[in-house]
């Protein structure tokens, strides 16, 4: 691809965003082509042929920005703690092979190199994520991944995570002042907000408390910036401290996201009518996961939408580069994403015109589609890589505003990554 068109359209794309976290966002893309793959989940979709021979296989409702990094353990609103797929910003209606050959490229780009502490075949590695996607879709009932019958690296997770206490993660990211907590300002973590910005939140948590069962819960506390992920970075989000169930040991935070439109609309699949993408998000994310995070909800600022849920201390990714893999440990760790992915798409299907189970059956039985995505998979990886040395080269030569790379290399250093 031409290198300055390429970089036309990801500056298109990132139009609008906060300057200085829209560079620390280009700084986490230039580390690896995976980062890159992460951060412009939009070239995926606007670079999808429509005469594919996937875009025959039934819709239904996906994440959209399926990768190894979009699956983690978060507690539910039951209190029980679980494994699913955990973002859906980019979620629609749309070929169930979408989700399949995204997640399939991310797996040829995280294991294509020797690495020092994972070792694994890709294509060995998408067949063990096909075999049970497939499998879980012929047996046709949705399960779920808790710590009771996870396995291997996610079961391993989910044992830590359970351990997690809510006052340490509290402690952690709040100072008690008086009888009051106030949340921590840290350099790539969080930032302040503006008295406008502060005043809205509160606003519109006073709103949202008035209308609910328990008003006090949501009483509001403070509010700063939050700086994580990547695909979403420059948008507005925000971590709001609130009463919960009394301060200053049981206090709650929320974490609340701003949402734009799907990238999957350059496709034009016909959707349904959402009031707001922040409605699309949460309708779709509690269809799609056994059970919802804890306090999921809309949260209207100002005329913007958000998508509100609690930042808990049980959120967490398996992390591949902690310690040596084996292909065994992998294997079981690519069975459980495939099942995972089957569910979700079983759990939620017959909802506003996605295919009935029936469809996803007979789909995953007539797997002569397997091939085709392993084949655009490997492929479009290789498209990838290629696109990603083009903006490393342009990010170097401070083509993207980016004049003072130290500033934002500190930033990303002192902890701008999911904690």
């Amino acid at each position: 691809m031409n290198n300055s068109k390429l970089i036309k359209r990801i500056q298109r794309f990132n139009k609008g965003r906060d300057p200085e976290l829209l560079q620390l966002k280009y700084k986490k893309m230039s580390e690896s082509a995976f980062a890159f793959f992460r951060g412009s989940c939009h070239l995926f979709y606007e670079d999808w042929p429509n005469d594919s021979p996937l875009n025959k296989a039934p819709h239904s409702w996906i994440c959209g920005d399926l990768h190894l990094e979009n699956f983690g353990s978060y507690q539910g609103d039951n209190h029980l703690s679980y494994f699913d797929i955990n973002d859906f910003d980019e979620s629609a209606l749309a070929p169930c092979t979408f989700d399949i050959v995204r997640l399939l490229t991310s797996i040829f780009l995280a294991f294509s190199k020797p690495h020092p502490k994972v070792s694994g075949e890709p294509e060995s590695l998408c067949n063990d994520f096909l075999n049970a996607y497939i499998s879980a879709l012929v047996d046709g009932k949705a399960r779920w991944v808790e710590r009771e019958t996870a396995k291997g690296l996610v079961k391993s997770l989910l044992d830590k995570q359970e351990h997690l206490q809510r006052k340490k993660f509290l402690d952690e990211r709040t100072v008690i002042e008086g009888e009051q907590r106030k949340i921590l300002i840290k350099e790539g973590k969080t930032r302040p907000v503006s008295d406008e910005q502060r005043k809205k939140v509160k606003i519109s948590l006073e709103k949202f408390a008035s209308e609910q069962r328990h008003p006090n819960f949501f009483k509001f506390i403070d509010v700063a910036w939050r700086i994580v992920g990547t695909g979403s970075l420059g948008l507005e989000r925000f971590v709001a401290l609130v009463e919960g169930k009394g301060s200053p040991d049981d206090n709650y935070l929320l974490d609340l996201k701003l949402e734009q439109e799907s990238c999957l609309h350059v496709l034009d699949f016909p959707q349904p009518r959402w009031r707001t993408q922040a409605e699309r998000i949460v309708a779709v994310q509690k269809r799609m996961q056994a059970i919802s995070p804890a306090l999921l909800n809309v949260l209207m600022i100002d005329d913007s939408a958000f998508v509100m849920r609690e930042y808990q201390p049980t959120e967490a990714r398996v992390n591949l580069d902690t310690k040596p893999k084996d292909m065994t440990e992998l294997a079981q760790f690519m069975k459980t994403l495939g099942q995972a992915v089957a569910w979700s798409q079983l759990r939620s299907s017959g909802r506003q015109r996605s295919a009935i189970a029936d469809e996803l059956i007979s789909f995953a039985q007539h797997s002569k589609w397997r091939k085709e995505a392993i084949k655009y998979s490997q492929k479009y990886s290789q498209q990838v890589e290629e696109d990603w040395q083009n903006f490393v080269q342009h990010w170097q030569q401070g083509r993207l505003g980016n004049a003072d790379a130290r500033r934002y290399t500190q930033m990303e250093d002192l902890g701008s990554k999911e904690d």
